[in-house]
C-alpha cells in the first residue's frame, strides 16, 4: 500500500525505528532544504526546521530515536563544521552530541537496541573514532591490535553481542571479522578482494599544504613502490562530485598509477566536502577558477617538494574531474603534458539545462554553486573549457557512454568537434552500451589500456601490450 507520495520536490525519506515514514527532506527553489516530519503515516507532515543553502550540502538526518519523539541530525546551522545533534521534536530542543570544529560528522554508531549513539567517527586525514559509550571502549582498543588501518562497523546482532567489522586499508584487500564482544576476540572471515594479496602495493600519504589565498587544502599522494620519490611523473587524479572527497584507503587507480610509475596525487580541493561549510561554500561560483587554483597550486606544491618532473605532469578525472581535465587542457596547458577526461562537461551551459529529471531536487543547488543559464550565460561560458578550445596545446583522451544521463554525450563530442576543426591532437573513446562511468568489465579493459598506453606515450611510464 502507499505510505507517503513524492509531491516533486522530496530529495529524501526517513524512517522511524518501526521502519514507518516519518520524515521528509523537501528541496526549495532557493536552495535550502525543509525537514518534515508527521507522527504516523496517517498525519500530515509539518514542517520542523529548515536548513538554508548554505548549510544544506553537510546537514541532513541520521535517524529517529527509539521512541520516535526525537531525531539525530548532522546539524550546519550556527556551526562550520556539522554537529550531531539530538533534536526533541515537541520542544525542538537541541542537544550536542558530538563536535568537530574543522570537520564534518562522518560515521555514527548507534546501539542496535536502544538507539543510543555510542561513537561518533570524524574523516580527517583518517577516519577516527570519538568514543561517547565507555561500554564500549574496551571493544574499540580490542579491535585496533586485530589489524592494520582504519576501524569499519559493518553490522551488529541485536543482542550487541556480535559485530561485524572491517578494516580499510590503503595497500590491500579490506579483511571482515566477527567480533566476540564477550570473548573480546575476532575471527578472520574473509578478504574483500584475496587477489590483492599477492602483490605489493603501494601506500597512500596524507599531504597538506597551502593555497595562493591561505586555505589549508589536504589531499593524499601514493608513490611508486620501491621508486625514490624524486622527480616522478606525476598524475594529477581529480575526484569527482565535486561535492565529494578523496579519502585515505584503498584506491584501484592510485594502485593503477603507481604501479605504472607515476606519483599519484589526490586533492580536496575546495568545494570538497568533509571539512566544514566554510570550505565547501568556498567552492561555490569558482568552477574553473580557484577551486582549479587550488589543483595548480597542488601540483607547484609537488614540483617544489621535488617529488614531480614538472614536465611530466598528466591531469585526469571523471566526471567533475573530466570536467577539471578539459580545464587544465584549455585554461592552464603550460602545466600540464597531457590530459585524461571520463564522462566529463566542457560547457556549464549545456551540462545545467540539460540536468536529468531525478536531478530535480538538486538543480537549485547548481544555480546557487555553479550559476544560472537563464541569467549568467556569459559568466559560465568564461568557465567552460569548450569556449577556449583554441588554447589547448597538449593531447587529449575523451571517453564518453553514450548513454550518461548526467553528462551527456553532446558535452564530449561538441568539444571533439572543436578541436577536430582547429587540427588538435585528441583521442575519443564512445561506449554506446554505457552511462556515466563505464560498468561492463570488457569496457573497463578497453579503456584502461587505452589510458595506459596514452599516458606512457607523454609521461614515460609503463603499460601492458594488448
Amino acid at each position: 500500500s502507499l505510505v507517503a507520495k513524492n509531491p516533486g520536490n522530496v530529495a529524501g525519506w526517513v524512517t522511524d525505528t518501526q521502519f514507518k515514514v516519518r520524515g521528509a527532506l523537501a528541496a526549495q527553489p532557493d536552495g535550502s532544504m525543509d525537514l518534515l516530519v508527521r507522527a504516523n503515516e496517517q498525519s500530515e507532515w509539518s514542517k520542523i526546521l529548515t536548513w538554508s543553502a548554505d548549510d544544506a550540502l553537510n546537514s541532513g538526518p541520521v535517524g529517529f530515536t527509539r521512541d520516535g519523539q526525537s531525531l539525530y541530525l548532522e546539524d550546519a546551522r550556527n556551526a562550520n563544521a556539522s554537529r550531531l545533534v539530538k533534536l526533541n521534536l515537541a520542544t525542538g530542543d537541541l542537544t550536542l552530541i558530538a563536535h568537530d570544529p574543522l570537520y564534518d560528522v562522518g560515521n555514527v554508531m548507534i546501539h542496535p537496541d536502544t538507539y543510543e549513539v555510542q561513537a561518533v567517527a570524524f574523516n580527517r586525514d583518517r577516519l577516527e573514532w570519538t568514543i561517547l559509550d565507555e561500554s564500549i571502549q574496551l571493544d574499540f582498543d580490542r579491535l585496533r591490535d586485530i589489524h592494520q588501518g582504519d576501524l569499519l562497523l559493518v553490522s551488529r546482532d541485536n543482542a550487541d553481542s556480535t559485530w561485524l567489522v572491517a578494516f580499510n586499508v590503503d595497500n590491500g584487500p579490506i579483511p571482515f571479522y566477527a567480533y566476540s564482544r564477550e570473548q573480546q576476540s575476532a575471527t578472520f572471515l574473509f578478504d574483500n578482494q584475496p587477489e590483492l594479496s599477492k602483490y605489493t602495493l603501494a601506500s597512500m600519504q596524507p599531504i597538506t599544504f597551502t593555497s595562493r589565498d591561505g586555505l589549508n587544502i589536504h589531499g593524499y599522494l601514493t608513490l611508486p613502490v620501491g621508486e625514490n620519490a624524486q622527480n616522478l611523473p606525476l598524475v594529477l587524479n581529480v575526484h569527482g562530485g565535486p561535492w565529494a572527497r578523496d579519502a585515505w584507503g584503498y584506491n584501484p587507480e592510485a594502485q593503477w598509477f603507481a604501479n605504472r610509475g607515476y606519483a599519484c596525487l589526490q586533492v580536496n580541493f575546495r568545494g570538497s566536502t568533509g571539512y566544514g561549510k566554510d570550505f565547501l561554500n568556498a567552492g561555490d561560483r569558482e568552477w574553473g577558477r580557484n577551486m582549479h587554483n587550488d589543483l595548480v597550486d597542488a601540483v607547484q606544491w609537488a614540483t617544489a617538494q621535488g617529488i614531480a618532473n614538472p614536465q611530466k605532469v598528466a591531469i585526469y578525472g571523471g566526471s567533475y574531474g573530466g570536467y577539471a581535465a578539459l580545464v587544465g587542457a584549455t585554461f592552464t596547458p603550460d602545466l600540464f603534458c597531457c590530459a585524461v577526461d571520463i564522462v566529463g562537461p566542457s560547457s556549464l551551459i549545456t551540462l545545467i539545462q540539460t540536468i536529468p529529471p531525478y536531478w530535480a531536487t538538486f538543480l537549485a543547488t547548481f544555480h546557487k554553486r555553479v550559476g544560472n543559464p537563464a541569467t549568467e550565460e556569459e559568466f559560465l561560458k568564461s568557465r567552460s573549457p569548450l569556449f577556449k578550445a583554441d588554447q589547448i596545446k597538449i593531447p587529449i583522451l575523451i571517453a564518453q557512454g553514450a548513454n550518461d544521463p548526467r553528462v551527456k554525450q553532446a558535452e564530449s563530442e561538441q568539444i571533439v568537434a572543436a578541436m577536430k576543426s582547429k587540427g588538435i591532437d585528441y583521442e575519443y573513446m564512445l561506449f554506446p552500451d554505457e552511462g556515466h562511468g563505464f560498468a561492463r568489465p570488457e569496457n573497463r579493459i578497453k579503456f584502461y589500456a587505452a589510458a595506459e598506453k596514452f599516458l606512457a606515450q607523454h609521461l614515460g611510464g609503463r603499460y601492458e601490450e594488448s
